[in-house]
């Protein structure tokens, strides 16, 4: 069951027209809130995905197999959970935006530190000290913008904040194309440079200090705490979060975001590795994956407003997306495995436009800093086991398409299944409620 609804506090952040064009319906604040936590989401997503270009440098550099290699991000998924858990802590007992700037700040320190590992144990270190900030961005950022948004562009802007991954991915794919290639004489340095890279988002929590404001639910619940008819008193929201009534919201969104994990790493983390292999240029098949999954993410996130709600499409999402799994790794001609690229990022990425917006939406407001962190990071967690298990496959003799087409399917299709287990949440208020 989800938590307790207050029919009188609802907080209406947007009262334009609704005859209005949609972007006229945003005010300026609520798109800086916006861009604040896509554009952290975006290099969150650079500094992560760069780790499967160069996955098979780390190895020659410092001798070790696939099944270690994969646990580099295996370790980084991992620990999103801890930054999820402590930030979404943070978030609902001291506000949203404060650690969305700390955990910026963090990841862009621990992947830029991740250049000068001068062993595979120091560099493992430092990306599980990475995935803590990468955790931690989006627990809090995800929610300072849902929080901030109207309820009928909710499916909207969760498709557009999940597309900032794509564009993190895009990027990597861009810098190993065309920076990557300026140390081919030195290719222990090569990939170093695309970590340091890594730096240049900690610049960015300035401008989110002195331009992003507050979210406004968020806000008005303390106002509501400190009233003298709201004298509940508020409770640590990570156990909240495991109370009767809620622990049933927590345990199903977790399983479907956790499938929806599972999804995106069997799909994403071994393809550059599967186009190398194959004697192919990456960044040709990954323009077109991310540019479907972009578009995917905000048309399938639009139609969740509709009569399919977030369950159905998710559920006709995930169908397509393993209908495309021929063309995605099995095709033999170029352009039928770049169609294929952009399909599977249309339709086997397509399901997180949805994600955000689900997840909060299981949540009331005294948790909705904790409770997506722990779904969306408890379920990297369990996402994290497919870089190894596909890595183990092939270690095992398995080909890597093969590999991933078992984990693509078995998961998207656990996607569409564990959607049903919950109830719709299309259209539901954000509320101030204290409890």
């Amino acid at each position: 069951m989800d938590g307790p609804v207050s029919p009188v506090s609802t907080v209406m952040p947007v009262t334009a027209a609704p005859d209005l064009p949609w972007h006229r319906q945003v005010s300026s604040e609520q798109w800086r809130a916006f861009v604040a936590t896509f554009l952290g989401w975006v290099v969150d997503a650079f500094d992560f995905n760069i780790l499967s270009f160069i996955v098979i440098d780390i190895q020659r550099s410092f001798t070790v197999n696939s099944k270690l290699a994969a646990l580099l991000a295996t370790v980084t998924l991992l620990m999103r959970l801890v930054g999820g858990v402590v930030a979404g802590t943070a978030a609902d007992r001291w506000g949203r935006k404060l650690p969305m700037m700390l955990s910026i700040l963090w990841f862009s320190l621990f992947a830029f530190l991740s250049g000068f590992s001068s062993s595979y144990a120091m560099l493992f270190g430092f990306r599980a000290l990475f995935g803590i900030g990468m955790g931690g961005e989006w627990a809090a950022g995800m929610t300072l913008v849902i929080e901030h948004w109207p309820a009928k562009l909710r499916g909207l802007v969760s498709g557009m904040l999940l597309g900032g991954w794509y564009w993190g991915y895009l990027l990597a794919a861009a810098a190993f194309q065309f920076i990557y290639p300026l140390f081919d004489a030195k290719p222990d340095i090569g990939w170093r440079v695309m970590f340091w890279i890594a730096i240049i988002p900690a610049f960015f929590t300035l401008w989110i200090r002195s331009t992003v404001s507050e979210s406004p639910v968020w806000l008005e619940r303390q106002r509501h705490l400190k009233s003298a008819a709201g004298k509940l008193e508020a409770k640590i929201s990570l156990v909240r979060i495991f109370e009767r009534d809620l622990i049933g919201t927590t345990l199903q969104t977790t399983a479907v975001i956790g499938a929806f994990m599972c999804a995106f790493y069997s799909i994403a983390f071994w393809y550059p590795t599967f186009l190398r292999e194959n004697g192919r240029s990456a960044l040709p098949y990954l323009i077109p994956f991310n540019l479907g999954a972009i578009g995917g993410t905000i048309f399938w996130g639009r139609l969740s407003e509709g009569a399919l709600g977030r369950r159905g499409a998710v559920t006709i999402t995930a169908l397509l997306g393993v209908a495309s799994i021929p063309l995605y790794l099995h095709a033999s001609s170029p352009v039928t495995l770049a169609f294929g690229a952009l399909t599977m990022g249309a339709f086997g990425s397509g399901i997180w436009g949805m994600a955000p917006a689900y997840v909060a939406e299981r949540f009331p407001t005294a948790v909705r800093g904790v409770g997506p962190g722990f779904a969306y990071h408890a379920a990297a967690g369990i996402g994290a086991a497919m870089p190894y298990l596909i890595g183990f496959m092939r270690d095992r003799g398995m080909a890597l398409s093969t590999a991933m087409t078992i984990a693509i399917a078995v998961a998207l299709l656990f996607s569409a299944g564990l959607m049903w287990f919950g109830p719709e949440t299309r259209g539901r208020q954000l509320t101030a409620d204290p409890r």
